[in-house]
């Protein structure tokens, strides 16, 4: 391998000598201190993987020589350490993996050759739902039937578990994947003993979830990627991108009484969301980081996603260490980590020399405020002295916009639950109460009303203060008799086994579930939508009474219709507030200066009363959390539960694919050869799509619920799966059959194909009839029809990656020719055999005069050209030819477009 900078050196640590590549062999040319913490990390990965083809000199140069005020345009190899997935992206990734042994063995080669090459942890945390809630009964319950629901998936998850080396599976009931990450899987420096010596650098990974971020507050690079770059990952592909922009973010100072880590991460939310740090990294640096605990760092960088940046990173220092003991690393890593620190220049501490940036912001963190986010967007910070009128605001505009019901006489002279005062007298909120029976008890249910408080998500759940401060919240509030209100549905969801044990040590467990606090289950709930069915009178209330009712969740995302259909207005808070909003059940409140609540002496009890102290919090964490608790529950973090063990689990290199509707082996490697075919010209090819600006993944990949009368839905059906056992789109990611007749079926989708229709519907041209996306590109399929897209501005933006690549390529579609797109989309397209073209600037396909019932002709890509001609002939025999970019952008791109994707390349090598 070359080592262009004489890199290679030895570093001493705890007793063992480890092969390092140093930053001194660049610092002998360039001022490498000037670079920022994660510009150093990329150095490092480039230094290590210098092949002289992948990753070459120039790629390490252009990162020596970054100018930070340069407009990114400098393209590298990045190679992760490992990658993390979850179950619902992960599933698919591993279906992946088992075709490819059956093609591989079709070939006459070894299956067992397809393994990760890079460590691959699988953490199953995204199918538990809160169905039962508010007792101890309703974890067990929860867990009994989210195994009900996923038993196919999971049988074929404990055969991958067998089956593959270097992959892991956490199971169910284990955490969430970044909590996991964060206390046990992140190393922080990785120590790799494949070789004749073992191998020290930082630990960096990519994750199949967007905030894989949280790990940056461990000092780990990573970020969160679709499926299909994971997957590539996994097999030893290095990751292309730009040397970005880094943007400093200075903290000073220190969070004041009453403010929580919540609050401070909201208000950096809002303040990174307005400097713009969208595709940049975000670096946190200042003497401020001595106040600020390690679980308040994961905290700020779990929500990257949230301000928009690929990462949030913090570079290691005295509270990394302190932290790795806490929660029970080898004390020969530790040593290990802070000698290659220091040794390699990654270590903070007091007064360190400040790096250059591309640009900076700063925060005195004395003024954070208590705070909560929506009603609809993360970023959107509300002071709580300002939550109240900010939500009459809300209610204002959902009045004006919708009907309500008309007030009786009688309800005007009802004094209802929580002090409201009675309907239409003198608050917005209680125009059109509805009156219901909950447990035998009648009120009333009003606009404001908080019918879900959760403390859910990896964003708050890997922080012990916040967790315990809830915890003391509930004690104090429950000593003086208080009890949420019997419309809200509560729930603790922590981000692992970790979190109820200190909460039981501490005696704060009790007083939780007393409250209606009890472990639902052990992942993430909320904020994916998995928040369970509310109460039948709750929901048929908001129904009739068109009713704006909320929820408080402690988590990071509370988009439209995310966190529950019949909930309009969400907001993000701290664990003690969201208790406190659980009490008092209603936003149309001043939890400032009004009272919470009464006490079982009918005596007005204010928030301030309750609300614990810094020095109460700190000392229960200092007594009850211990490096023994988290070794403990970690011990045999992958046997799982007796649920788990008793799944069947066949020993085989290959998988069997017994019937099943949510995994199924996929068609890309039928008819497969050794050697790939020559490129060929896309000739006479239909138009299925034609959308306008800003379609996103969403858009094209499926996501949420399945309609009944969908294809996806009638193929379900005609497997003898009825509309009430459909599950989501997201949990049958691991059967294409399922996931290509949801391609292109978003029913917000509009396409230019189907005028006047809104949903997966498209116009076969050669005889105008209109029908589902699927049913026309099986037809165009069978006739041997190559399709193609025509798309705007910003093709691809969005999160929901990986069927958006491999759909496309399913239903037969061969090119998409767009004005522009988002990075990672793009990409995925070349590696699933998606030519991806670009309009000429200033063109697009309305100025051509495109009218989607052209064929189209796209000659001379076995050239590998930089451009192409594109032969547009329409209904009357008339032509126009435009040059289109092609976008595959690096020699390697084009190496997965020749074999027909990345697994094809990949497998074929191995062959």
């Amino acid at each position: 391998m070359p080592d262009s900078f004489q890199a290679r050196t030895t570093l001493h640590a705890a007793g063992t000598d480890y092969e390092i590549f140093s930053l001194d062999g660049p610092r002998r040319e360039y001022d490498v201190d000037r670079l920022p913490y994660s510009l150093k990390v990329l150095l490092e990965n480039l230094l290590r993987t210098e092949d002289g083809v992948n990753i070459t000199r120039e790629q390490i140069e252009a990162v020596l020589n970054w100018d930070p005020h340069a407009t990114p345009k400098d393209q590298i190899a990045f190679t992760p350490a490992r990658v993390v997935l979850q179950d619902f992206t992960g599933v698919p990734a591993v279906v992946d993996l088992a075709a490819m042994r059956d093609a591989m063995s079709a070939l006459g080669g070894d299956p067992n050759k397809i393994n990760p090459l890079s460590p691959a942890d699988l953490v199953i945390d995204h199918s538990v739902m809160v169905d039962h809630y508010g007792s101890p009964a309703a974890l067990g319950r929860n867990i009994e039937i989210e195994y009900q629901r996923n038993r196919e998936r999971y049988e074929f998850l404990r055969w991958g578990q067998t089956a593959f080396s270097n992959f892991r599976v956490v199971p169910p009931g284990t955490g969430i994947v970044h909590q996991v990450n964060l206390e046990y899987l992140g190393q922080v420096v990785f120590c790799n003993r494949n070789g004749e010596r073992p191998q020290a650098y930082p630990d960096t990974l990519v994750g199949t979830d967007s905030h894989t971020t949280m790990i940056n507050g461990l000092g780990i690079l990573g970020w969160g990627v679709g499926g299909i770059e994971a997957e590539a990952a996994m097999l030893g592909q290095p990751i292309s991108m730009l040397v970005p922009e880094v943007i400093g973010f200075k903290l000073e100072g220190k969070v004041p009484e009453g403010a929580t880590a919540t609050d401070l991460v909201l208000t950096v939310t809002e303040m990174l969301r307005k400097k713009g740090v969208v595709g940049k990294f975000v670096e946190f640096y200042g003497d401020g980081l001595d106040h600020l605990p390690l679980a308040d760092r994961a905290t700020i960088a779990n929500m990257a996603p949230e301000y928009g940046a690929t990462c949030g990173i913090f570079p290691i220092d005295q509270e990394t260490l302190r932290y790795m003991e806490l929660s029970g690393r080898d004390p020969a890593l530790i040593e290990l980590t802070e000698r290659y620190a220091k040794t390699q220049g990654m270590w903070r501490e007091t007064g360190s020399r400040e790096a250059q940036y591309s640009d900076t912001l700063s925060l005195d963190m004395s003024t954070v405020v208590p705070s909560l986010a929506g009603p609809k967007r993360p970023q959107d910070r509300i002071a709580l002295t300002e939550a109240k009128p900010r939500f009459m605001q809300v209610l204002d505009d959902h009045l004006e916009s919708h009907h309500t019901i008309a007030v009786s006489p009688e309800e005007q002279s009802f004094e209802g639950e929580g002090g409201h005062t009675a309907p239409g007298v003198e608050d917005a909120h209680d125009k059109g109460a509805v009156e219901i029976e909950i447990d035998g008890q009648k009120t009333f249910l009003r606009h404001g009303d908080v019918v879900i408080a959760a403390i859910t998500s990896c964003t708050n759940t890997s922080n012990p203060a916040v967790l315990i401060a809830a915890g003391l919240l509930a004690q104090k509030a429950r000593r003086r008799g208080l009890q949420p209100k019997p419309w809200v549905k509560t729930s603790l969801a922590p981000g692992s086994q970790v979190v109820p044990a200190y909460l039981s040590s501490a005696g704060l467990l009790d007083d939780l579930e007393a409250l209606g606090f009890a472990v639902v289950g052990f992942g993430c709930t909320t904020c994916i939508g998995n928040s369970g069915p509310l109460p039948e009178a709750v929901a048929d209330a908001i129904r009739e009474g068109d009713l704006c009712v909320t929820s408080v969740l402690s988590g990071n995302r509370n988009f439209e219709g995310r966190i529950h259909p019949d909930i309009r207005a969400n907001y993000l808070a701290s664990p003690p507030l969201v208790v406190a909003y659980a009490l008092a059940g209603t936003m149309a409140k001043d939890l400032y200066n009004e009272p919470i609540g009464q006490d079982s002496d009918g005596n007005d009890v204010y928030l301030k009363e309750i609300w614990p102290s810094q020095h109460e919090v700190a000392t229960l964490v200092a007594q009850h959390i211990s490096a023994d608790m988290y070794q403990q529950q970690y011990a045999e973090v992958f046997a799982g539960d007796e649920n788990w063990r008793s799944i069947d689990a066949p020993q085989a290199e290959l998988y069997d694919w017994r019937p099943s509707s949510y995994v199924k082996n996929p068609p890309y490697f039928a008819g497969m050869g050794k050697e790939p075919q020559p490129l060929e010209d896309i000739e006479s090819a239909r138009c299925l799509i034609y959308v306008g600006d800003s379609i996103t993944t969403d858009h094209i990949s499926p996501a949420g619920a399945i309609h009944p009368d969908s294809p996806a839905g009638q193929y379900l059906q005609e497997q003898g799966v009825a509309p009430q056992d459909f599950n989501s789109y997201g949990s049958r990611r691991g059967n294409h059959e399922v996931m290509m007749r949801g391609t292109f079926a978003n029913v917000r989708l509009r396409n230019k194909m189907a005028p006047g229709t809104e949903g997966g519907w498209t116009t076969y041209v050669p005889t105008q009839e209109q029908m589902t996306v699927y049913d026309a590109s099986m037809r165009y399929q069978q006739e041997g029809t190559p399709l193609i897209v025509l798309a705007g501005k910003e093709y691809g933006t969005g999160s929901s990656r990986d069927w958006a690549a491999k759909g496309t390529n399913l239903l037969g579609i061969k090119a998409v020719i767009a004005e522009s797109y988002e990075r990672i989309h793009r990409s995925n397209l070349v590696g699933f055999g998606v030519l991806p073209l670009q309009f000429t600037e200033g063109e697009n396909a309305a100025s051509l005069g495109l009218a989607g019932n052209e064929t189209f002709t796209i000659a001379g890509i076995a050239a590998e050209p930089q451009h192409v001609d594109v032969i547009a002939r329409r209904p009357d025999g008339s032509e126009l030819t435009f040059t289109a970019r092609v976008r595959v952008d690096t020699p390697q791109e084009w190496a997965y477009y020749r074999h027909g994707s990345i697994l094809h390349y990949v497998l074929r090598n191995l062959a």
